[in-house]
């Protein structure tokens, strides 16, 4: 069935949330520099009051299911961006690195409901498609945050003051998302389960019911389509938040490590960066493209064969470091995990016996989780062994998603029975 004008529109929207998302923080971080520098302090109490961003976002996370049911997730998102556009406003004016922390620790816990509810949104657009989406909307966070960056990069190129490029952030980017709600969906979260469990052929865009996934366990239509399943919907919780968790960690690996290992390397300073970016260029790239490979494939074979591409790029650099090796190994892992979180989270909002938003909820935060103790445990490795050592959590998290990968949704839906 073709998909309407107004679900095109809802994608636009939504696909502008998503980059909005991204570019908001990353606005902030290339002034990290000279607001360390204008508050005085060392590495490590910089470093901690960095902390508080991941912090807030863990601790506000399972709020996100809450919102969503209380005000839904077009209205979370669009105006929790604009709420996190005025809260970066505060950055200049803070008096100490507590009080940096403190701020941070708000953004953080806005932006983890924010990326919940745009989410919970991509993929109700998602079902109208009957086809793969997500991917892509994630793509577009990820060029969000390059955006971001070279606007913070820019700014602090030219001298401008903190306060007008965060003001002017701001402004530019809350007017794009108050214009997107306008044309995101409206009605109830389940409004396109209930209208498919009622009749799958009827509404034009609604998608079937999604087939079962290996040790799925299959809803009937009670309670808007939905059965209560709470023993197997918490193990596939738990199964989906062991793959998100995999997910984190290779990403904070890209950002947190490469340049660091590049540098024991003997890199200079210019190609040790090239480590985020090579991976994060290959992320986006698996992310935009990501969706067609999953129509035609399914989640589970994409995911299977990600973990075995990025265990075996990150195994082989580590097995013959070098900087060509390092580089294309980071860039094979990035591109393997493409598309696991997306998959995840769309597994997790397909749950039965599940209040709407609340899967995915408990997964973004079990990945949130992984994003506050990976560098943790990555370190901790580090200064035992070496970095090296401690990368190989990439290539056990690639053999990890192998495993589980089981447990995602694998294709949109199934022929009518």
């Amino acid at each position: 069935m073709s998909v309407t004008a107004p679900v095109r529109r809802a994608r636009v929207a939504v696909a502008a949330l998503f980059l909005t998302n991204g570019a908001v923080f990353f606005n902030i971080v290339p002034r990290y520099p000279q607001i360390k520098a204008d508050l005085g302090v060392t590495n490590a109490v910089f470093g901690t009051a960095l902390a508080g961003y991941p912090l807030g976002a863990l601790l506000a996370g399972l709020l996100a299911g809450a919102a969503i049911r209380r005000f839904r997730s077009a209205r979370v998102a669009a105006f929790g961006i604009v709420l996190t556009t005025i809260a970066t406003l505060v950055l200049p004016f803070v008096p100490n690195w507590v009080a940096f922390g403190g701020v941070l620790f708000v953004v953080g816990a806005l932006d983890a409901i924010v990326d919940v509810a745009q989410n919970a949104h991509g993929l109700r657009v998602q079902r109208l498609y009957r086809r793969s989406i997500v991917n892509s909307l994630h793509g577009l966070w990820s060029v969000g945050a390059v955006l971001g960056g070279l606007m913070g990069a820019a700014a602090a190129g030219l001298r401008l003051p903190l306060a007008i490029h965060l003001a002017i952030s701001a402004a530019l980017f809350s007017v794009v998302a108050v214009v997107a709600y306008r044309f995101l969906l409206s009605g109830p979260e389940d409004a396109e389960r209930t209208a498919e469990a009622q009749d799958p052929a009827a509404a034009d865009g609604h998608p079937a019911a999604p087939a079962a996934a290996e040790g799925h366990p299959a809803a009937s239509p009670v309670r808007g389509g939905r059965r209560s399943f709470a023993g197997p919907a918490v193990r596939m919780l738990a199964a989906l938040g062991v793959l998100a968790a995999c997910g984190a960690l290779v990403e904070d690996a890209g950002a947190s490590w490469g340049a660091l290992y590049l540098s024991g390397l003997h890199a200079d300073a210019a190609t040790a960066g090239l480590a985020v970016v090579a991976f994060q260029a290959a992320m986006t790239v698996g992310r935009l493209t990501g969706d067609r490979v999953v129509d035609r494939f399914g989640r589970r074979a994409v995911a299977r064969a990600g973990g075995v591409l990025a265990a075996a790029g990150m195994g082989g650099a580590l097995a013959v470091p070098s900087i060509a090796t390092a580089l294309i190994g980071f860039a094979l892992a990035g591109l393997g995990f493409a598309t696991l979180v997306p998959a995840a989270m769309h597994t997790a909002d397909e749950l039965p016996g599940l209040p709407p938003g609340t899967g995915l909820t408990v997964v973004s935060w079990l990945l949130r989780g992984g994003l506050l103790l990976s560098p943790l445990l990555v370190g901790l490795v580090a200064d035992l062994v070496s970095l090296r050592a401690g990368l190989l959590s990439v290539v056990l998290a690639g053999l990890v998603t192998v495993v589980f990968a089981r447990a995602l949704v694998d294709r949109e839906h199934v022929q009518s029975r």
